[in-house]
């Protein structure tokens, strides 16, 4: 192994995220042919049973990407524009003008303008970003709700509009990504699941990812612990859930392994051409969910990491799972990390997040994971 590929050093990393609160976490890092692969904490914190490198695990907005990747190969094939309006594909969903001012790109960038619709599906989490104003209890309420994909767009589509088509910085929103699982539909002839998992899951040759059907996670899996800012303690097992309330926006099963193999696949241009790989990486600027302002392109954005190279990729999360997976940008090096704890930090009395250790923590393992 060469210095930056320590794998002393990433073992410590990896316990120092978890002494400082993280259940369990995972992970691996290739640096050309070199491959570490890690575990630290517990997979289950009633039992002990450990966290293992090769757990199946909910990588959240990591399915966009793949889904990017679809609708790419679709616009390569002719059958859909980047730049045409999405009203030419879907009329009628996005009403009055916006259907003929909305593109595909703006779907793919989060530049559409539309509003997050999770607040309308999740009644106590009405208020949200006003996150002292939530409350967890439609978790539990939905746990095994079978959500229907148009009703949920259309409650994006229909709340108030968040900024006008185009118009930068965009806000990040899930309904883009439901109305290009539409998109898929419409021009394949099949649902964007089918159509994801052929041209994209089974092109890169993954063997544990899969876009689920039902609440059930594959075997071995980790327990997915949820604190909600607190409001959740102790933290709430969520490793069952039906994840058709994210659909082909974040609802993918993989493994650290199948997630450093796509990002892999995908920059050497094995999934869509380079060309449309050059589009992927055409960044505007949007406000993420946790309000930050981000660089965004297609499905795929810079991750910062406070090093000197370039890293592309996506993170991830669900109700009780985050993962991060990213590639430098001429594909010599890769990682993939999965955590089984999620919104971990305790409003303060203004309602913000409080710092924690784990983040700190988190973000010096990324730093190692991704520089050496």
């Amino acid at each position: 192994m060469s210095d930056s590929l320590d794998p002393e050093k990433l073992d410590a990393a990896l316990e120092d995220v978890h002494r400082a609160g993280m259940p369990g976490l995972f992970a691996e890092v290739i640096d050309g042919d070199q491959v570490w692969r890690g575990a630290a904490g517990v997979a289950d914190t009633a039992t002990g049973r450990p966290a293992d490198a090769g757990m199946r695990h909910r990588v959240g907005s990591i399915t966009k990407t793949f889904t990017a990747a679809a609708v790419l190969q679709q616009v390569e094939r002719g059958r859909i524009g980047l730049d045409t309006p999405i009203g030419q594909y879907l009329p009628g969903v996005v009403p009055g003008d916006r259907g003929a001012a909305i593109t595909v790109r703006m779907l793919l960038n989060h530049t559409s303008g539309l509003a997050e619709y999770l607040p309308w599906a999740y009644p106590s989490l009405k208020a949200f970003p006003a996150l002292a104003d939530t409350r967890p209890e439609s978790l539990d309420d939905h746990r095994f709700t079978r959500f229907d994909p148009s009703e949920l767009i259309g409650l994006g589509v229909t709340a108030p509009a968040v900024g006008a088509p185009g118009a930068t910085p965009g806000l990040y929103s899930n309904t883009n990504y439901l109305l290009l699982g539409r998109l898929l539909e419409r021009v394949t002839g099949t649902t964007a699941e089918r159509y994801i998992t052929r041209e994209v899951i089974e092109r890169a040759g993954l063997r544990h990812t899969e876009l689920p059907t039902g609440p059930y996670l594959g075997e071995p899996h980790s327990r997915l612990y949820e604190a909600w800012f607190g409001m959740i303690d102790p933290p709430r097992d969520y490793s069952v859930f039906d994840m058709s309330w994210v659909g082909p926006a974040a609802s993918l099963t993989s493994t650290v392994s199948d997630l450093n193999r796509f990002f892999g696949k995908l920059l050497a241009g094995e999934i869509v051409s380079r060309s449309s790989l050059a589009e992927m990486r055409r960044t505007v600027p949007v406000v993420s969910q946790e309000g930050r302002t981000i660089e965004y392109g297609l499905g795929l954005h810079p991750i910062e990491g406070g090093g000197p190279d370039v890293f592309w990729g996506h993170g991830g999360t669900a109700w009780g799972a985050g993962a991060l997976a990213g590639i430098r940008a001429d594909g010599g090096r890769r990682m993939a990390v999965a955590v089984n704890l999620q919104r971990w930090n305790v409003l303060d009395a203004s309602g913000r997040p409080q710092h924690h250790p784990i983040d700190d923590a988190l973000a010096a393992l990324h730093r190692l994971a991704l520089y050496g």
